[in-house]
């Protein structure tokens, strides 16, 4: 036990002393986390509400009733289901709710940033579809004449888009024209952007045409881990999609997530805007300023970003893991990423992905950003001792260890 002890302590000591820039991850207040911890965590409530399969449910059953209502409410959905444990379960269940096996679709493949579950090689590939790719520019937007002619040919049982690297909203409002002739549904996978949504800067896949949102709930928007499926759908369908999450995909679904996820959103209620807001001025300050040190950023023409993500391109094969190495060494911690022309590989990518969601949320703004830029050519490109870099990141990072944009204590 005390070994455990001192290792989760070290990884908390080390974490606050480190500029995270994962773009999949993000911190609760302090407020949804003591919401987070509670009796919550040791009880199951297999079903749906009011129809269980356990007694002792009566508060369970009020509770996500509330947290439903208010998704709802804000996203503008007729449908909402809180239960899945992760986007990607959120993707099995509205997958296999509107699909079956044999059946085609359209996602944007890996290299242009769909989400594993998207693929072959995950939820689509395990639930026997058949999936192709949707068309891309050269200047990472999806080509929606390109893409709307493919569906027209293939004529998919739905598309996929969002996902894992999103840099741009993306032509929803098109491409449903071309799906309306078919008869194709629209899945937007919102997981990092959902925070950006639920604020409305980023854009409203509903109102533009997307039947489903699936998410995960911890990104951008900065709750609980856990997934979610919103929507404006048929009853039957939104039938199929409550029984696919249980007890197709699973079985309890982490009750104690429900009132943090009732936190995070009322904080996004009342922060969302200047927070979402500041997240996409941070991540297109740090990709200007890493442009003009000499990296090559991803989408310049476009003026890099619209969303919290950078991508940078490292330059030759496996260099994305290498340079993420050798900046965790510094304390500064991102992720290797596939980019436009790496294939599908995804061992040795090219890239890098960087998010601002995390810092923006210890109160860092465009300055702070202009200093991380600074950190990492000084690793990577001036070849600086990653370690000694990593004594004046700790120093740095002292200055932001409280979570702002949230309800005060």
């Amino acid at each position: 036990m005390k070994k455990m002890v001192s290792l989760a302590a070290k990884h908390n000591e080390w974490r606050q002393s480190c500029v995270n820039l994962i773009a999949s991850e993000n911190v609760m207040s302090p407020a949804c986390e003591r919401l987070y911890v509670s009796d919550l965590m040791h009880r199951y409530a297999e079903g749906i509400p009011h129809k269980r399969y356990y007694q002792g449910l009566q508060y369970v059953d009020q509770i996500e009733d509330l947290v439903q209502e208010e998704f709802k409410k804000h996203f503008g959905a007729d449908f909402c289901d809180v239960r899945p444990i992760s986007g990607t379960l959120a993707n099995y269940a509205a997958f296999a709710a509107i699909s079956a096996r044999g059946d085609r679709i359209l996602s944007l493949g890996v290299e242009h940033g769909s989400h594993v579950s998207h693929e072959k090689a995950g939820a689509a590939g395990t639930l026997g579809l058949e999936v192709e790719w949707l068309e891309y520019n050269n200047d990472c937007t999806m080509n929606a004449e390109l893409s709307c002619a493919k569906i027209l040919k293939i004529k998919p049982k739905f598309i996929v888009i969002g996902g894992s690297v999103i840099l741009f909203p993306q032509p929803i409002q098109e491409l449903r024209k071309a799906c309306d002739e078919v008869g194709a549904k629209i899945i937007y996978d919102a997981a990092h952007v959902l925070g950006l949504i639920a604020a409305g800067i980023f854009q409203d896949p509903l109102r533009e045409g997307a039947d489903i949102i699936t998410t995960s709930t911890h990104k951008t928007f900065p709750g609980p881990q856990g997934g979610m499926i919103l929507g404006n759908i048929d009853e039957e369908t939104q039938k199929k999609i409550q029984a696919a999450v249980f007890p197709q995909f699973s079985s309890n679904h982490h009750l104690h997530r429900m009132p943090a996820l009732y936190g995070a959103l009322r904080e996004m209620q009342t922060f969302g805007k200047d927070y979402a807001t500041q997240i996409v001025k941070n991540a297109q300050a740090l990709a200007r300023e890493l442009h003009n040190l000499g990296f090559n950023v991803l989408a310049g023409d476009r003026g890099f970003t619209q969303s919290h993500q950078v991508l940078v391109n490292c330059g030759q094969p496996g260099f994305g893991g290498e340079f993420a190495g050798l900046l965790e060494r510094a304390n500064i911690i991102l992720n290797k990423n596939i980019i436009p022309g790496d294939g599908v590989n995804p061992k040795n990518p090219r890239g890098i992905r960087i998010g601002t969601q995390e810092m923006t949320r210890f109160g860092m703004k465009e300055d702070e950003m202009n200093q991380i830029a600074k950190f990492i050519k000084r690793v990577v490109l001036d070849k600086e001792s990653p370690e000694s870099v990593a004594k004046e990141v700790g120093a740095f990072r002292a200055d932001f260890q409280t979570v702002r944009y949230c309800f005060s204590d």
